[in-house]
């Protein structure tokens, strides 16, 4: 039986469709049809139900793809990691100020060695349905992700301070807030967390970016929370300034997530670099 054919079909199992599957493969989605139907016709058996939105396996797939997944998988990380282990892109993806402040750095001697990175921002949850969908090889996330499909491996914790611009000395409790989104997602938790309450007031400024909410802090718009790794040098510097100092400051842990199956080369190398690197972030 073609190993392509086997490809193919596991591919368009995992993502649960044909045009879903088609760019993890490098084909066009009539190929990936093509495909399915031919090994359909070798085996004698119907593989999917063609829906409205992607395709749904039969009993018969599910039991193909659990007995093959394992000896494809191995078989695909082999031929490329024994060629060159760098000779596919690997599709990274993350939140914009993490992976901007602390993964890309950390991956610059794999790049010097001929890594080629193809790099994606976002929110976790659309990241990590990506990754499933095999749209991307690992994600640098911020929460855990759920179900058997994906394995998650901590990277470190981040630790969150509520910060004000130098020579602040008003109560933080009542200060104009900076935030990351109009329902206050991080300065939400570390109210709850530290203060016991729920923010006394929406955000006066809004900006989509921890850098953009960092720079309007620095200029006096009012106080925010914010990753201590995206601000140390300004606390350093004390152009910034801790407004309190909790004996258990809230921390997120952070994850480099791939999928629950034998990881290619080029991956596994990202991931392994990021673990040694993470300590220091």
């Amino acid at each position: 039986m073609d190993l392509d054919l086997l490809r193919t079909f596991l591919a368009v199992h995992r993502a649960g469709s044909l045009t879903g599957a088609a760019p993890s493969l490098g084909l066009s989605q009539p190929t990936v049809t093509a495909q399915v139907r031919a090994l359909e016709e070798q085996l004698g058996r119907q593989l999917f139900v063609r829906r409205a939105r992607g395709v749904t396996p039969t009993p018969a797939a599910d039991e193909l793809a659990a007995r093959i997944a394992p000896h494809v998988d191995a078989l695909s990380s082999l031929t490329v990691g024994e060629i060159d282990p760098f000779a596919e892109p690997v599709h990274l993806a993350g939140p914009t100020e993490l992976t901007t402040m602390r993964v890309l750095p950390a991956l610059a001697g794999l790049v010097a060695d001929g890594l080629k990175l193809r790099v994606t921002f976002g929110l976790a949850d659309d990241l990590l349905a990506g990754l499933a969908q095999r749209r991307f090889d690992l994600v640098v996330s911020t929460i855990r992700p759920r179900g058997r499909g994906l394995t998650a491996t901590p990277l470190t914790d981040e630790e969150f301070v509520l910060v004000g611009p130098r020579g602040f000395d008003g109560d933080p409790r009542t200060a104009p807030l900076v935030a990351y989104a109009e329902d206050l997602p991080i300065i939400r938790r570390y109210w709850r967390s530290v203060l016991g309450v729920r923010p006394p007031s929406g955000p006066s400024v809004v900006v989509p970016d921890l850098r953009g909410v960092l720079t309007c802090v620095l200029a006096g718009f009012g106080v925010s929370v914010l990753p201590r790794y995206l601000c140390a040098a300004e606390l350093a510097s004390g152009s910034l300034i801790a407004l309190l100092d909790p004996e258990e400051p809230p921390i997120n842990t952070l994850f480099a997530v791939t999928r629950a199956e034998p990881c290619r080369a080029g991956p596994a190398a990202v991931r392994d670099a990021l673990l040694a690197d993470a300590a220091r972030w």
